[in-house]
């Protein structure tokens, strides 16, 4: 029984590490610790059911971590997600500018006026006197991080729609590329 118990364990476990390794927002994150805290409850059972003492404390002390990730992420973080999200959409029905969260440059698609995904937002440089939005970070080819190309989308040649960062540009080949430790100063 025990090691059917680990194989369900270290299935779980490796799931969950590409569930919060993959940084597909803050539910997936969530979800990614319940499969963790799976994985802690399973090598809990089998250290005490094979008597390791040192399995079992590792796991005891890796469950509570994994409850505070699942608070963290499915509880804390969703509500902020949630405050922005209803923040924007009361925005869209009253006068004045529409607003959105800053979040999203982190994690929008950058798509051109067709429709088409040119590359992702990765962050945005601001002015810390003005807080004026001077370009994001846009993020193209690789995968997962490796391989990917870093070019400067100036912010005046963006404009937000939902949960995407719209562009006039049809290549983001076409950008200044930036080196990924060393981005303009302006």
């Amino acid at each position: 029984m025990a090691e059917s118990i680990s194989w369900a364990a270290t299935i779980a476990t490796i799931l969950a590490a590409i569930m919060t390794a993959s940084n597909l927002g803050s539910r997936i994150t969530g979800y990614g610790f319940c499969v963790f805290l799976v994985g802690s409850l399973s090598w809990l059972a089998v250290g005490f059911l094979t008597d390791q003492a040192a399995l079992l404390w590792t796991n005891a002390a890796l469950t509570l971590l994994n409850i505070f990730g699942v608070w963290r992420w499915l509880g804390r973080q969703a509500r902020i997600e949630d405050g922005a999200t209803s923040a924007a959409e009361a925005s869209e029905r009253s006068p004045g500018e529409s607003l959105f969260p800053v979040s999203l440059l982190i994690k929008a698609s950058i798509m051109d006026s067709h429709g088409k995904v040119l590359g992702k937002g990765v962050d945005a440089m601001a002015g810390s006197a003005s807080g004026q939005l001077r370009y994001v970070v846009a993020a193209e080819g690789g995968l997962a991080g490796v391989g990917e190309t870093l070019r400067r989308l100036p912010w005046t040649r963006v404009r937000v729609d939902s949960d995407n960062l719209l562009t006039e540009i049809d290549s983001l080949a076409r950008l200044e590329e930036i080196a990924k430790d060393e981005w303009p100063a302006n």
